[in-house]
């Protein structure tokens, strides 16, 4: 029974991520991981289980924004449910994602810096950019604490100890813009939360995600390879292991 509950959960939190408007949109390649590092630096492709290796510390583990761990950690439980460990590999978590969020929050993206941040502010249409006067920063703890108070309302407990189907159920309140926050709709942050959890997944491990560069195994992508002028020109599909920036220092 305790497998089956497990299966089913799976089977939802990927009915979740499938129905996300973000992940639907093919966000990966359409250019999300650009949109939160240009701030910073002025589909149903079959996947394989990736390699586990045996790294040493990583010492960009350190919290640099928050000053909460539990802040901290409904952020890491609400990044693991919108990508979690499954056959194909590692979790959010495990992939260091709530520490590369951190970093982000502490930097010119969670500050909004060189954006225009002046008011009137009025609710935008989705085709339009950031519309509200909170900054990324101010809108994660907005959810944060939103988050913990919408788990103690339905379910009398705190985030970080509810099970994973009930952490869904709240997510998806959020998503669906069924929650109030204060200065920002729910979904704005969900929406945040969810780019940026991605974007964590897939980023260069410089920025404190991505492992070992396992997202990148698991999509087999090969990362900062530099140049394919010596294998441009093959009729043969060439499958590289991926590389990093730091290799080419």
């Amino acid at each position: 029974m305790a497998e089956n509950k497990n299966q089913d959960v799976d089977m939802s939190r990927r009915k979740f991520l499938k129905n996300s408007a973000y992940v639907a949109g093919g966000v990966v390649g359409g250019g999300l991981i650009g949109s939160i590092f240009g701030v910073n630096l002025d589909g149903g492709s079959q996947q394989t289980s990736a390699p586990v290796t045996k790294a040493g510390p990583n010492y960009n583990q350190a919290l640099m924004y928050f000053t909460k761990q539990k802040d901290f950690k409904v952020l890491s439980k609400a990044t693991e449910r919108i990508y979690p460990k499954d056959e194909n590999g590692p979790g959010a978590e495990e992939l260091g994602v709530p520490y590369f969020i951190d970093h982000q929050l502490a930097g010119s993206y969670g500050n909004n810096t060189q954006e225009y941040m002046q008011a009137p502010f009025h609710p935008g249409t989705n085709f339009q950019g950031y519309q509200t006067s909170l900054k990324r920063h101010e809108v994660f703890m907005e959810g944060i604490k939103s988050l913990e108070k919408q788990s103690q309302k339905d379910y009398q407990s705190s985030f970080i100890d509810l099970d994973t189907d009930q952490q869904d159920k709240i997510l998806e309140a959020f998503e669906k813009d069924k929650v109030k926050m204060k200065g920002v709709q729910s979904s704005f942050f969900f929406n945040l939360l969810l780019s940026a959890t991605l974007a964590g997944v897939y980023s260069d491990p410089l920025y404190g995600g991505n492992i070992d560069m396992q997202g990148w195994k698991m999509k087999e992508f090969p990362g900062s390879q530099m140049s394919y002028t010596d294998k441009i020109e093959s009729k043969d599909f060439i499958k590289m292991e991926p590389k990093a920036l730091n290799e080419h220092q």
